[in-house]
């Protein structure tokens, strides 16, 4: 499942994420009819199966938030202005090693460029990088 953070979840963007087989969310779908603090966010999603939550808000959550073997958090360096751009760059990350599956993905907080994927996970505190897929 992708979790879309609120300020992401628009129609253009969601169109742009046909590819992906599996079920795409807006994070107000996780808890409806309440304001959701960046605070919450963890919680939410352990609480769900393996959700890759995405998100613009990149001081929200890189290198703030702790990875936890239950879900995988996204973060996108794409102002608002180019989030047409992130079903691809989301779809390039789901082609790189070591993120192809769920699997792969759970416990890892990721901050993806147009060239680069940086992460730590669970048990590795240490930032890795390596090269995004074509």
């Amino acid at each position: 499942m992708i979790v879309l953070d609120e300020n992401i979840a628009r129609q253009s963007v969601l169109a742009g994420l046909h590819w992906y087989e599996g079920k795409v969310v807006s994070v107000k779908t996780l808890r409806p009819n309440t304001v959701i603090k960046d605070e919450a966010i963890p919680f939410l999603l352990s609480k769900q199966k393996h959700p890759t939550f995405v998100t613009t808000d990149v001081d929200g959550f890189w290198r703030k938030v702790k990875p936890h073997p239950r879900f995988c958090i996204v973060c996108l360096l794409l102002p608002d202005y180019r989030l047409h751009e992130l079903p691809s760059l989301l779809r390039r990350l789901f082609r790189t090693e070591g993120f192809r599956t769920k699997r792969e993905r759970m416990g890892k907080v990721v901050l993806v460029t147009e060239t680069t994927v940086k992460f730590y996970a669970v048990g590795q505190p240490s930032i890795t990088e390596i090269p995004l897929a074509k």
